[in-house]
């Protein structure tokens, strides 16, 4: 616990330096595309089309039912899921190898390693914040209109940004002292796809109660169901289904713990991996 309180405080003593460089991250990244950073914006709205092609053309775009009685649109409820998916794949990956891609600069820079995973994060955290707001126009367009549920986005958002930065102490650790860890995440993402809601609705093609508990562990289905009852005016999802709630934040403060831990007692061993 203490590991975990130690690296709280640095990334609130450092917040304003976070910032800083997320903003350069981003910039930097994109400096040598035409398009600069509208390339962020581009990418995953290809793959949004790709899969709204693809699994649309399987259920013959079907509208899916979000509560009894309540349609949408699949393009809608595809738009709804995969940009909460782009910014939690994005930002766990470019954090997985945030700490061993950054090493020579360790040595010439005087500020704490546990940083950096949260400055990479917050680079793609604008990217999201963007594009959450192309997809309310979207579906402000489309009849679903900004509700008094759309409150509850700046909790899951809060939520996405924990459990991803939890999640990136332990991976950026555990890649620079094995490199093979990074490439490891990369496929379990790939396939984490598959078996979120993001693709297709995962309650109402799993009818066997044991299997759809099991599916509900991945704590994406938790977010990813919260910014859909936003968007669609549902319900207050966090209330509603409060075990859930308390389930996610248990598993949260458990990696954030643990990687807090392990980054601890690891970093100043970081730059013998250079």
């Amino acid at each position: 616990m203490k590991s975990a309180l130690l690296v709280l405080r640095e990334q609130i003593k450092h917040f304003y330096l976070i910032r800083r460089l997320s903003w350069y991250e981003l910039k930097s990244n994109n400096k040598n595309n035409y398009l600069g950073i509208a390339w962020e914006v581009i990418n995953p709205t290809i793959q949004i089309l790709i899969y709204w092609f693809v699994f649309g053309s399987i259920n013959r775009r079907a509208n899916i039912e979000v509560v009894p009685g309540k349609d949408v649109p699949f393009i809608a409820w595809l738009v709804g899921g995969f940009i909460l998916w782009n910014f939690f794949y994005q930002a766990t990956i470019q954090g997985s190898k945030s700490i061993y891609t950054r090493l020579a600069m360790l040595s010439k820079m005087n500020f704490p390693m546990s940083i950096i995973p949260n400055f990479v994060i917050f680079s793609q955290f604008y990217v999201h914040l963007f594009m959450l707001l192309i997809t309310i126009l979207l579906l402000n367009g489309m009849g679903f209109y900004v509700n008094l549920y759309y409150l509850q986005l700046i909790y899951f958002i809060f939520a996405t940004f924990s459990l991803v930065f939890s999640l990136s102490l332990i991976t950026s650790t555990l890649s620079t002292i094995i490199r093979d860890v990074h490439m490891f995440l990369n496929a379990t993402l790939r396939m984490l796809l598959y078996l979120s809601p993001i693709l297709w609705p995962i309650a109402g093609i799993i009818d066997h109660p044991t299997i759809l508990f099991i599916m509900k562990i991945n704590p994406l289905y938790y977010i990813i169901e919260g910014y859909r009852a936003a968007f669609f005016g549902i319900e207050w999802y966090m209330i509603t289904h409060w075990k859930y709630t308390v389930y996610f934040w248990a598993l949260v403060l458990a990696l954030f713990t643990f990687g807090s831990m392990l980054h601890v007692k690891f970093r100043r061993h970081f730059i013998d991996y250079l």
